[in-house]
């Protein structure tokens, strides 16, 4: 497939038709397989759009078991969805993909986006962070909520227009030659952001655990949250720095804290203000373009994959 422009997506996908097509193709060729019995061999039953089973007759649909199941909206909404999803570094609101979309009813679109955001979530899920990784916490403001909102706002962590967020970054130094002294900064790779409860250790540990497999070498600050990482199994190394000297995050967790600082930037410019129950979809598109940061424009090729892949969890809600 060649590389899709905002120049030549009308070309690739002109009309609906073309679109499903493409959809079965892809499909096709990406390991389709029975859902009853497992069986990879299918063929596909033109009058009625959908694949049927070699072995014991099941049939699959067009959109069973991706995201897309259960939708109204035509396939070429979605793939336009996507590729204006991916096709920026920067992201781009529901109210504007809505106007690029010719949409009249904003709440099919909004449900779109998220449940596209929520498999972004399972997709990076699968993968673990290992070798040196920083951890720390940041608080992302977010609506009051609604039983709240004529309580007196509280200051500072507290406040109930924040949400607590658990982040983690892959860094380390390059590789310099031997008999050279190293001058570079610390390079990222994978990072990964998870809105906690609370940060209590019984809280953070299992949510790092799970995220490094127990492997990864962590540095964190001095709080106590993080005192039994190593011993509870969730890390191979801990190594805990006490912050007397704000310069020093910069230094010793530069990662983590530009992660946030740019996770708070994105949706401050985009989205203005939140609700505290969607920020995690918001931190899965910010996570998922960012650990793909120099796909280009095959991000788009790579979200499709992941929207054939996973069924979202998001509900149909009123908005």
């Amino acid at each position: 497939m060649k590389e899709l422009t905002l120049l030549n997506f009308s070309d690739v996908y002109p009309d609906e038709a073309s679109c499903v097509e493409a959809l079965r193709r892809f499909r096709e060729g990406h390991g389709l397989g029975c859902s009853r019995c497992g069986c990879t061999h299918m063929y596909w039953d033109k009058a009625h759009k959908s694949w049927i089973c070699s072995r014991c007759g099941h049939e699959t649909t067009l959109r069973s078991g991706t995201v897309m199941q259960g939708s109204n909206l035509p396939v070429r909404d979605w793939l336009a969805a996507m590729f204006l999803l991916t096709a920026t570094k920067r992201a781009i609101s529901t109210k504007e993909i809505q106007r690029q979309l010719g949409r009249k009813r904003y709440q099919p679109v909004w449900e779109m986006v998220h449940k596209l955001r929520d498999v972004m979530g399972k997709r990076d899920a699968r993968y673990s962070l290992d070798g040196d990784v920083e951890i720390d916490e940041g608080f992302f403001s977010t609506e009051t909520p609604e039983g709240q909102k004529d309580c007196p706002l509280k200051r500072g962590r507290g406040s109930q227009r924040k949400t607590a967020v658990l982040v983690m970054a892959e860094s380390g130094f390059p590789e310099v030659p031997s008999g050279k002294k190293r001058s570079t900064p610390k390079v990222v790779r994978h990072i990964k952001m998870e809105v906690i409860d609370d940060l209590k250790a019984s809280t953070e540990t299992p949510k790092v655990k799970q995220a490094t497999g127990g492997k990864a070498n962590a540095t964190t600050d001095g709080s106590n949250t993080y005192a039994s990482l190593e011993k509870d199994g969730a890390v191979a190394s801990h190594k805990a720095i006490v912050m007397d000297d704000k310069k020093k995050v910069g230094k010793v967790l530069p990662w983590v804290h530009i992660a946030i600082s740019n996770a708070k930037r994105s949706i401050l410019d985009t989205y203005h203000d939140i609700k505290a129950e969607f920020l995690q979809l918001y931190l899965n598109e910010f996570c998922y373009k960012f650990n793909r940061r120099y796909f280009g424009f095959r991000l788009f090729e790579r979200l499709e994959l992941c929207a054939c892949s996973y069924k979202a969890d998001f509900k149909h809600r009123i908005y």
